[in-house]
């Protein structure tokens, strides 16, 4: 579904991503783990167009993405959820996951997806008249998922899902995304706690100062004797 080849990205003199290439197929969760710093959140910024490359190749289901602008890309299937959520705080629950559908006109099939939102997250659906800055961390983590699955999208971009959360919401939340990947949606995931990420993925890559070095099942990473000494904490 998604492909990048030989992705480049600076920022002024720094050259943040040097020639990643990774790829998602449908149905699949992926995972993107590294440090601080090391360009996750770069990748995700300019697959989903918020960030503009200096070369490479970005194609969706083989057409490509260079040079279509973030709106387009919403549109044609990628819905990224960015780290720290960004919901709009002084807008209610439903108006944040009414957003999520702005692009769109059928309103009978957005009626079914916030219903699909709501049996996905209920709490949404019991705070729908709630001020969105008034919900706690999970709740805002979970209504900025469900606006981005508002844009019914091909890939789901999750950026650092976890961050922030106590422990039982964390497991909560990644129970969450192997649901939401079970009804359909393939899911690109960028996350810190590596030990969770790597439970649901189908595939893995590890990225170290903006190079892809080593990249496998979820399984094969997870025992990697590289891998646990550097984000497993083995």
């Amino acid at each position: 579904m998604l492909e990048i080849k030989n992705l480049n990205l600076h920022y002024g003199v720094i050259h943040a991503l040097k020639d990643i290439s990774l790829t998602v197929n449908d149905g699949e969760i992926v995972t993107l783990i590294g440090a601080n710093g090391a360009g996750k959140t770069s990748t995700l910024r300019a697959i989903s167009g918020l960030e503009k490359i200096t070369n490479g190749e970005i194609l969706l289901d083989g057409k490509s993405m260079v040079g279509v602008p973030a709106p387009k890309r919403v549109s044609m299937g990628i819905s990224q959820v960015p780290e720290g959520r960004r919901i709009f705080p002084d807008m209610s629950v439903l108006e944040n996951l009414e957003m999520g559908a702005y692009l769109r006109n059928d309103k009978s099939e957005i009626k079914k997806d916030m219903e699909m939102v709501y049996s996905h997250f209920p709490i949404l659906g019991i705070r729908n008249k709630q001020l969105a800055g008034t919900l706690s961390g999970g709740e805002q983590q979970m209504l900025a998922m469900g606006r981005a699955l508002m844009s019914r999208p091909k890939i789901l971009l999750l950026d650092e899902p976890s961050m922030g959360l106590a422990p039982i919401l964390v497991q909560e939340i990644f129970n969450i995304i192997k649901l939401i990947n079970a009804t359909g949606t393939t899911v690109l995931l960028v996350e810190q706690n590596a030990n969770m990420a790597l439970s649901i993925a189908d595939r893995g890559y590890v990225i170290e100062t903006g190079s892809i070095v080593l990249s496998g099942t979820g399984k094969e990473l997870a025992s990697s004797e590289a891998v646990r000494k550097a984000y497993l904490g083995g």
